[in-house]
């Protein structure tokens, strides 16, 4: 049960901090190619893991997660104003990386001469 809980506070701040950076954070050096993929929340709720995917270079990633590192307070505030809990969970971005993960692996394929979702004639 305490999975499951988890699991819905985790869904609760992915949506609001979204909905933070979005429209929240004045930071001009904050693009608005970053969004929240996923939240993982501790079991008792205490911790909770925001990972964020942004698109550009490694250095305006970089750039990036400070930018979020230093609003970490701001947007934890937010997130106690926005969800009724009795411990607003400290926050802690990472770097999302599937997408590249993914890109890098569907390039192999193409290298190898699998197309992704067709099969190959016979």
């Amino acid at each position: 049960m305490a999975k499951q809980r988890s699991q819905r506070v985790g869904e609760q701040i992915k949506k609001e901090v979204s909905e933070i950076l979005r429209l929240g954070l004045k930071d001009p050096g904050l693009i608005n190619l970053t969004s929240v993929t996923d939240v993982e929340v501790s079991r008792d709720l205490r911790y909770a893991k925001i990972f964020v995917s942004i698109f550009g270079n490694v250095d305006e990633q970089e750039k990036i997660l400070k930018i979020l590192d230093k609003a970490k307070g701001f947007i934890r505030s937010e997130i106690g104003k926005r969800i009724r809990l009795r411990l607003v969970p400290e926050i802690e971005f990472h770097l999302d990386r599937s997408m590249e993960y993914g890109a890098r692996i569907e390039g192999v394929l193409r290298d190898l001469g699998i197309e992704s979702g067709a099969e190959k004639p016979k």
